[in-house]
């Protein structure tokens, strides 16, 4: 059995056991948080319709907090002398995935 959660404007597939890293989530370490299912899949039943999927949940444990690459960035326009160096670094939440079910 698994799912395709979205969390953060993407989406993942996910099995039960699994560790995902989805943007930063507004939750401590440790808590449990609910993710939105999009579609579950359980051999050959998928449960893909918004009422199919309003009795479907998937849970997990947020694990930690990790970041992504460093990302560095450079603007300029031409003759102006003006430029601009800059840098970003995403953070992430670890999640393990529970529990899905499907009812």
């Amino acid at each position: 059995m698994y799912a395709v959660i979205a969390s953060g404007g993407k989406q993942e597939k996910v099995a039960e056991g699994q560790q995902v890293r989805v943007d930063l989530l507004d939750a401590d370490e440790g808590s449990d948080v609910s993710l939105t299912p999009v579609m579950v899949v359980d051999g050959d039943t998928v449960l893909a319709t918004p009422d199919q999927l309003s009795k479907a949940t998937v849970t997990g444990k947020v694990v930690g907090r990790t970041m992504g690459p460093k990302i560095n960035g450079f603007t300029f326009k031409r003759r102006t002398n003006n430029h601009r160096r800059y840098g970003h670094r995403q953070k992430y939440s670890v999640v393990e995935i529970t529990s899905i079910k499907k009812s």
